[in-house]
């Protein structure tokens, strides 16, 4: 199982970067986050930058996007690159990959975040658009990432593959049916990935627990959504636990320490 603590190998400098701290990893790695432009993904993108590594990132909020291209410039002095896309789109991330092996040759992890959830509804009140929109984003995104970002990581057949997952995951629960759908099928899809992959690729699932994110309060609501965990709280617990997954951990499903407990649904 992962493994909090750093390995020499992973041992980290602290340095000053225009009064902001740079922890220097010893081994830069090169890391792809899908749904960077908010929440979860934003908090890593800061988090791992800050660490030392090369952030590729990708959302569909452009303004969004833009701060947060100007907070890792401020964060760090690696060349991080952001793309306008959607995951959905298998053209889209297909020219983000290429791109990305054209400047960077090879990556070392890929986190694929990008999510939505669907409104708090039954199934049968639930519109199909918004069932479609769900499993594409949640499901087909995820395979188009891992579609054309795997091959990056085959000529030196080694890389970590991290496909966020949830409690929705691994139980049910009223009025997130699509949802759930979408984050069983993850785990499906990730352990039959796992089962593909070289022996020195990892790709794992990972519970991130309940966090105060714009998803959460659209199912819980402000007032529940606001006794949880930050995601910059949260951040500081996954981030290592990222870093140091091996190839051991291959197929595992995880979950990040003091997940936080929902309430009765």
């Amino acid at each position: 199982m992962a493994s909090t603590k750093n390995s020499s190998k992973d041992e980290e400098l602290q340095e000053t970067n225009g009064g902001v701290e740079v922890i220097e990893a010893e081994t830069t790695k090169t890391i792809v986050i899908s749904g960077v432009s908010k929440g979860l993904g934003r908090a890593l993108a800061l988090e791992l930058a800050k660490r030392g590594h090369t952030i590729i990132g990708c959302g569909r909020d452009k303004i969004n996007l833009d701060s947060l291209q100007l907070q890792l410039s401020n964060s760090s002095p690696r060349n991080h690159l952001l793309f306008n896309l959607d995951v959905k789109s298998n053209e889209s991330v297909r020219e983000m990959a290429h791109t990305v092996r054209k400047k960077f040759g090879s990556i070392d992890i890929i986190v694929n975040n990008a999510a939505l959830v669907n409104a708090s509804l039954k199934l049968w009140e639930i519109p199909s658009e918004m069932f479609d929109n769900v499993i594409d984003i949640n499901i087909k995104g995820t395979a188009n990432m891992l579609r054309h970002f795997i091959p990056l990581m085959l000529p030196k057949n080694e890389g970590i593959i991290v496909n966020m997952s949830s409690l929705f995951g691994r139980i049910g629960a009223p009025h997130a049916s699509p949802y759930c759908s979408s984050k069983w099928a993850i785990e499906g899809l990730s352990k039959s990935v796992a089962k593909e992959v070289p022996n020195g690729i990892t790709i794992v699932t990972l519970d991130p627990g309940v966090i105060n994110t714009d998803m959460c309060v659209s199912f819980l609501g402000h007032h529940l959504a606001s006794q949880y965990q930050s995601p910059q709280e949260w951040v500081v617990k996954a981030a290592p636990m990222i870093l140091n997954l091996t190839t051991a951990d291959n197929g595992a499903t995880l979950i990040v320490p003091d997940p936080g407990v929902l309430p009765d649904l």
